[in-house]
């Protein structure tokens, strides 16, 4: 079968593809063929890695992964003797979590782990897609205990995460202010957010408003600037922070009253099935940028790292 692999640290074009074997599911697995799957940030910086620490988890000199991709949607070709939740035929979707893998024809899975019927209406592009930003921001979105009525900004609403943050806390009841560059105002307007600013004409610093939840999901706007126009016992979510921020934000939830909160989103089954039910809702649609072949990775990671991704990438197997 054909599989995205990369041997080394590096450029996209580290990133080939090769035949591999096809693999066989255990009595406990699924396999599933591949029919989408989302290539994204985190991928980019598996494969460079970036920064420097992702080599203590992935492989100190080349990496211990050889293929990337957590987001994937497709359809069960066949079932170990154990398997109940699922028969061959069925339409999923879900992740791989952290053993990623999702870039191949064929991929195994166990029965019990981060996969569902994928939502009848959603096309597999849409399901593999929904993950990545979805969970992420659900995940943040819940810990900052985001309810209805409270005031929201999102910074970098026209991301994967962004977009997914902006559907995702108007379900909860807030009201929602998105921040983008001026070519994706239109299209943060679409995804339901109240008030859309423009960065790169309005400075955050003279924005008279105060937020209950400032959401910065690309890691480009310093907390010093997030803190004063959150609430005097308001909550800053650094979704993308590196080492540096994230203590900067400890040191700021413990000297004031301000809660900071950042880390790494945990992806659970019930997360999974949450986004499902906003999905057969019609209130969350993944917003997909550009879809390739597979047989263009190189060319997906290379549109990833570009800067001017809108939403979603996903690669069509």
């Amino acid at each position: 079968m054909k599989a995205a692999v990369y041997h080394q640290y590096g450029a996209p074009d580290v990133v080939s593809i090769q035949d591999i074997a096809k693999p066989v599911p255990s009595d406990n697995e699924i396999l599933i063929k591949m029919y989408a799957a989302a290539v994204t940030s985190g991928d980019g910086r598996l494969r460079r890695a970036d920064p420097f620490g992702v080599r203590l988890f992935f492989g100190l000199f080349k990496p211990r992964v050889h293929i990337l991709g957590d987001g994937f949607s497709g359809v069960v070709e066949a079932v170990g003797k154990n398997v109940t939740k699922f028969k061959p035929g069925d339409h999923v979707f879900g992740t791989c979590g952290m053993k990623f893998g999702a870039h191949v024809e064929y991929k195994c899975l166990p029965e019990n782990g981060v996969v569902a019927i994928k939502p009848e209406a959603a096309s597999h592009e849409q399901a593999a897609a929904v993950h990545f930003g979805g969970a992420t921001a659900l995940f943040f979105l819940r810990k900052a205990g985001v309810r209805a009525g409270q005031k929201v900004l999102i910074y970098g609403a026209s991301g994967a995460v962004g977009s997914a943050a902006v559907q995702i806390a108007k379900y909860l009841g807030a009201e929602v202010t998105g921040v983008c560059s001026t070519a994706n105002l239109e299209m943060v307007k679409n995804l339901g957010a109240d008030q859309v600013i423009d960065y790169t004409k309005q400075d955050l610093s003279t924005l008279a408003e105060r937020y209950d939840v400032v959401y910065e999901a690309v890691g480009k706007m310093p907390l010093s600037r997030l803190l004063p126009i959150t609430q005097a016992q308001g909550k800053v979510i650094l979704g993308a922070a590196m080492l540096a921020e994230t203590l900067r934000g400890a040191w700021a939830s413990l000297t004031g009253k301000k809660k900071v909160i950042s880390g790494v989103a945990i992806e659970t089954p019930e997360i999974l099935l949450e986004l499902k039910k906003m999905m057969e809702a019609g209130r969350l649609n993944p917003f997909i940028d550009r879809q390739f072949p597979l047989d263009r990775i190189a060319d997906v990671h290379a549109h990833v790292e570009g800067g001017r991704k809108r939403g979603n990438v996903v690669v069509v197997v």
